[in-house]
């Protein structure tokens, strides 16, 4: 038997042009594109093009990508009628999963079989689209309030701001979200994309296989840990008491949510943008405290155990900063994946393998007997 790696640690399954992870030196990029450049020159649509189509678009190409994105966000109204029925309370991140799911029924594209590439792109390009109007429509509906129409005038970024609070967001706001959207877009063979590309390399559709991806991202341990460093911050409540927290959280070896990460040993290349953008926003709002918290926990825990923030840490007080619920947090971290997601999916299946890994076995090694029910 192959050598035993569990959580497939270390364990290279397939190949990649989309995004290069470097662990040790801290670095990110898109078909070699670094990330702080991407950041400081380009959008989040840009950054779509580039994952689905291989290159970075000229004016024109992005103005009819944009176009097509714009054109692709209304909801089928099974979907609506769904958002409007589905539980007040419910977990958004479920609410996302099933609406996804649903929209592959209305797609009649949307079956792989023998892989449409072209029926693929355009099924990417729906799921894009239509999944930050599937949170945002849930809700408003679950607060009581209005459906209100997309703004084709309006970035995705700016449109998704528009349809949760009622009111046109400011440049800076959607520039905001937009660098988010930008740096959480793809990130190497994460938990979801494993999920998407293990569903897709069967030969299912693609809906299937993003509703995996959302399914997957739910988890505290991958994209649902943004929402716990707010709770952590709300726990703590105070700066003051940021160190006597952090001092008992190692003492009980409880886990600081935000801190380390799985792949990187140095500082998460993506956390230094947001944590420029949630001073920015503190210093807008005259709100210093989450922030302060915020760099003071990463302070200990880097000076204590050698560990850094990564992405989750900073995102949660940019979001919380900008006003966003809680628990849209996550949702929005599968919006700006799926470009990924949707990328993974048709690369998968342009040298399509199916996914099919050994356990190592450590159950009983002697064949039993089965005794009669009469005398177990």
């Amino acid at each position: 038997m192959s050598e035993y790696a569990k959580g497939l640690a270390g364990v290279v399954a397939n190949e990649s042009a989309l995004s290069r992870v470097e662990g040790l030196e801290g670095t990110l990029s898109y078909l070699g594109y670094e990330i702080n450049d991407l950041v400081e020159n380009s959008s989040f649509g840009e950054v779509c093009y580039l994952l689905l189509k291989g290159q970075l678009p000229n004016a024109d190409e992005l103005k009819v990508f944009s176009t097509k994105i714009r054109n692709s966000r209304e909801l089928p109204s099974q979907v609506i009628d769904f958002l409007r029925n589905a539980p007040k309370d419910a977990n958004v991140m479920d609410i996302l999963r099933t609406g996804v799911s649903m929209l592959g029924i209305y797609d009649e594209n949307s079956q792989i079989g023998e892989p449409d590439h072209e029926a693929l792109y355009e099924a990417a390009v729906s799921i894009i689209a239509k999944m930050p109007v599937i949170v945002a429509t849930y809700h408003r509906l679950r607060n009581g309030q209005e459906v209100l129409p997309n703004r084709p005038d309006l970035s995705g970024a700016g449109n998704f701001l528009y349809l949760i609070n009622g009111e046109e967001p400011s440049a800076a706001a959607t520039r905001t979200l937009d660098i988010a959207y930008i740096i959480h877009a793809d990130h190497g063979m994460n938990a979801s994309t494993f999920s998407a590309r293990v569903t897709c390399g069967t030969l299912s559709d693609i809906y299937s296989a993003i509703t995996s991806a959302v399914g997957t991202l739910k988890g505290p341990l991958h994209g649902g840990a943004n929402e716990g460093v707010i709770q952590m911050l709300e726990e703590i409540g105070s700066e003051d008491k940021v160190d006597a927290y952090v001092e008992d959280c190692l003492a009980t070896k409880k886990k600081i949510m935000g801190i380390g990460h799985r792949v990187y040993r140095v500082l998460d290349p993506r956390a230094p943008h947001l944590q420029k953008m949630a001073m920015k926003l503190t210093e807008e709002l005259g709100e210093p405290k989450w922030i302060n918290m915020s760099n003071r926990i990463a302070e200990l825990m880097l000076e204590r155990k050698g560990l850094n923030a990564n992405v989750d840490f900073y995102s949660a007080t940019v979001y919380y900063s900008m006003g966003i619920p809680t628990d849209l947090f996550t949702p929005i971290f599968a919006i700006a994946r799926a470009a990924g997601w949707t990328a993974q999916v048709l690369e998968q299946l342009q040298d399509n393998r199916l996914y099919r890994p050994l356990t190592k076995y450590v159950g009983p090694t002697e064949i039993r007997p089965v005794p009669p029910i009469s005398e177990r």
